[in-house]
């Protein structure tokens, strides 16, 4: 099992999520975060004074899947999230030892 995490535009955050769903993917989990990379930030003007903004919003995803979807849900997050822009955003893959549903206790692929 793979934990895919996306990190993306706010903006393209329904596109993925539609995309997604279409494939089959019965679940994410969606996290409001800041960071960083070669956008570097930006100067944003308040009150008539100039400050730099290190960390900018973006939206992570994350979505547990079988080894088998990875790449197919990797190739989706990434056409759906494409500007084409520097911040695009990033993706990271994790193997997953384990999955446990609360609710039940059924534990692997059976738990996503």
């Amino acid at each position: 099992m793979k934990m895919v995490a996306a990190v993306i535009k706010h903006y393209k955050l329904e596109e993925v999520r539609k995309a997604l769903t279409d494939a089959g993917v019965q679940g994410m989990t969606v996290i409001e975060v800041k960071g960083f990379g070669r956008q570097k930030g930006h100067l944003e003007v308040y009150r008539g004074i100039e400050y730099e903004v290190k960390f900018l919003p973006k939206i992570k995803i994350e979505v547990a899947v079988p080894d088998d979807k990875a790449e197919e849900v990797i190739r989706i997050i990434t056409e759906a999230a494409r500007t084409g822009e520097i911040g695009d955003g990033k993706i990271f893959v994790y193997d997953l030892k384990e999955v446990v549903r609360i609710r039940t206790g059924e534990k692997g692929e059976a738990a996503i």
